[in-house]
């Protein structure tokens, strides 16, 4: 949000006139009339834009009355041809759309009650020469779709079309109550931006380029920043700084904007994206949507708090317990995809709500669960914010969900038996019990590449190896039987020897379990399979998964962690191969489809929380057919609206099913098509 006392000044080059204005005013301005010349894109906005310009619109409507929202730069050119006296739109259309098709929604939501406001709505609407018209003419292809959405003349034959412009009118419809029209046009009407008028020798498209391509875009944790900062006083701005801000960069350094991507996962409990968008940022907003100065001291402690225990997720030995450092560093192993989940379970150990050895059996499970699903080449991500709802629920729960998600012993078998062993050097540490593996590298008995005279029992040379023995061999060679670990020095004169010759020096080694290699008369795939199946009886006790019944072996999705995705990307018929609900298998392959099946049947087993979460959220069930779009009836008097985009869809039924206490209870199964889209 930002304040600004100007509301007309302007600067006038030879052939650019920009101008600060308030927007609302400069479209009803009887003159305004714009029109988008066809070589723009066409209009894109989703759900997700709407929702936000939505929240902007009502905390300025309910903050100071001297603060105002800055739209950013509204670009144009006179129209000197066709439509002579209209701006030409060079950029701003998405915006300058939206708001139009919000007005719209709240003309229509009160024009039967109050005509006085209705009226005031219009001016911003339609051209006083011609109310047929609207001031904005979009791009040719759709400008008759847009007008009838706006005016509200949308012929029977056209509801089932499908446009953005019917989606964004549609959710302005349903998120604002008449009784709240009033509220939203105050904002409105303290929305700003600057108009840039072009004159007939500008170079248009070099200052559209100057204006959308200035600078680096500011990072997720930058926009966190400013967003914490802004509307402060100096003073203020300064005390939070100094007192929250700055530790909490010293805390994390290079990786703050992991560390608040972290954060937001393990307070809300949801993955967050952040490729291609601002997802961090986004997320930020909507878990602070208000941040007076009470609250930000409030929430900044926090925010400290945790940082200081992100350092020592990050430099583990600073943890004050060594065997606590000790875990953190082998979680380390894998990342820091679980640091939602480890966060919040040390800040719990801090202030006490935990013991040492809860912590450390938390630990020992996350290192069971990432390494059993490597070794069963099970995906690894998208994994921690369930993790983390299921630990709010206590420590059992929390137990149980990771089990469940945990390969059993016999695919970690199988896979062990014949897979290259991950992370190596980690499991042969532990395995061996050895205190650190600095100054350890990883052997190979049998090399990954034997030379012709390279042989097992000082016997046979590879040479005379069949090809079929050379092949068992290297399928081997990678596998945790045929590998140990072993001193650099002893490693670099070990390299390539034939294995009578490595003997002498594996008997050096101070690691044990490298010693006993010392022992064996021959190396070959007998030997190998031998030895991984006794490291594996220890791989299991050592990783071992927790005894809790239930376990996930179609690698399902659980609904709160469904990809939400804006639009209907290509393919979306076929995003899921089926749904679980509640133990029943549901063929259902796509969003509307899952959307449309969920809430029919919480309309009749669970109609209270489907009322509740709609009353809330301002749809998406409705008590009659206000505007014209795709609807399906629940009952004679009650209505699902079905006109919203997939990202929408999902995000409600998420919403709804953990409205009815049941989220926890339906999974999703991705086809192929939808998991890579």
């Amino acid at each position: 949000m930002t304040t600004s006392t100007s509301t007309g000044t302007t600067s006038t080059a030879t052939n650019v006139d920009a101008t600060a204005v308030n927007t609302i005013a400069w479209l009803s301005a009887p003159q305004t009339s714009i029109v988008v010349p066809v070589y723009q894109r066409q209009y894109r906005w989703d759900i997700g834009g709407c929702e936000q310009l939505l929240a902007d619109i009502r905390a300025v409507a309910d903050s100071d009355e001297r603060q105002t929202h800055f739209l950013g730069s509204i670009l144009s050119t006179a129209d000197a041809d066709e439509h002579a006296g209209e701006l030409v739109l060079i950029d701003g259309q998405q915006r300058i759309t939206t708001l139009m098709l919000l007005v719209a929604a709240l003309r229509h939501t009160i024009e039967a009650d109050d005509p006085d406001l209705a009226t005031q709505l219009e001016r911003v609407l339609v051209r006083p020469a011609d109310p047929r018209r609207t001031k904005l003419r979009p791009h040719r292809a759709w400008a008759d779709v847009f007008e009838s959405v706006v005016l509200g003349r949308r012929a029977r034959e056209d509801e089932l079309r499908d446009s953005r412009f019917d989606d964004n009118y549609a959710f302005f419809r349903s998120r604002i109550r008449p009784e709240e029209v009033p509220r939203i046009w105050r904002g409105l009407q303290r929305l700003e931006h600057v108009a840039i008028t072009l004159g007939a020798d500008a170079n248009a498209q070099q200052i559209f380029e100057s204006l959308n391509s200035t600078g680096e875009p500011l990072r997720d944790h930058e926009l966190i920043h400013n967003y914490v900062l802004m509307g402060l006083s100096h003073a203020e701005q300064s005390e939070i700084e100094d007192s929250y801000w700055l530790p909490i960069e010293q805390n994390t350094g290079e990786s703050i904007g992991s560390f608040w991507r972290h954060y937001l996962i393990m307070t809300t409990g949801r993955e967050v994206t952040v490729a291609g968008e601002r997802g961090v940022y986004d997320a930020f907003r909507q878990q602070f949507p208000r941040l007076d100065l009470e609250s930000l001291r409030e929430n900044a402690a926090e925010w400290r708090e945790y940082s200081a225990i992100y350092r020592v997720l990050l430099e583990p030995e600073r943890a004050e317990d060594p065997e606590i450092g000790r875990q953190l560093e082998y979680v380390n192993t894998f990342g820091r995809g679980m640091y939602p989940l480890v966060l919040r379970s040390y800040r719990d150990l801090v202030r006490g709500a935990i013991d040492r050895a809860t912590l450390v059996e938390t630990l020992e499970h996350v290192q069971s669960l990432l390494l059993r699903r490597t070794v069963a080449g099970i995906a690894t991500d998208r994994l921690v914010a369930r993790l983390c709802r299921a630990r709010e629920e206590g420590q059992e729960s929390l137990v149980r969900a990771i089990a469940r998600i945990t390969p059993s012993d016999e695919r970690v078998r199988v896979a062990l038996k014949y897979g290259e062993l991950p992370h190596a050097a980690y499991v042969l540490g532990r395995l061996a019990e050895v205190d650190g593996i600095e100054g350890l590298e990883v052997e190979h008995v049998v090399p990954l590449a034997p030379g012709d005279g390279w042989t097992g029992d000082g016997v046979r040379v590879w040479a005379d190896y069949s090809e079929d023995e050379q092949n068992s061999h290297r399928a081997l060679a990678g596998t945790l039987g045929n590998l140990a670990l072993l001193e650099e020095p002893l490693a670099e004169r070990a390299a390539d020897l034939s294995f009578p010759d490595k003997r002498p020096l594996y008997a050096r080694s101070a690691v044990a379990a490298t010693r006993e290699l010392a022992e064996t008369p021959a190396w070959g795939t007998a030997a190998i399979a031998e030895r991984t199946q006794r490291l594996t009886d220890a791989f299991v006790r050592v990783w071992a998964r927790p005894a809790v019944a239930g376990i996930d072996d179609d690698d399902l999705t659980p609904i709160l962690d469904a990809k939400r995705r804006r639009g209907w990307p290509r393919g979306w018929e076929r995003e899921f191969d089926y749904v679980e609900y509640r133990g029943e298998h549901w063929e259902v392959h796509d969003v509307k489809a899952l959307f449309n099946r969920v809430f029919k049947r919480l309309w009749a087993d669970a109609r209270s929380s489907v009322v509740a979460f709609s009353a809330r959220r301002g749809g998406p069930v409705f008590d009659e057919q206000s505007w014209k779009g795709h609807w399906d009836a629940l009952d004679e008097s009650h209505f699902l609206y079905m006109g919203w985009d997939s990202k929408y869809m999902l995000t409600a039924v998420q919403g709804v099913l953990d409205e009815a206490g049941l989220a926890s209870e339906v999974f999703v199964k991705y086809s192929y098509l939808g998991a890579v889209m």
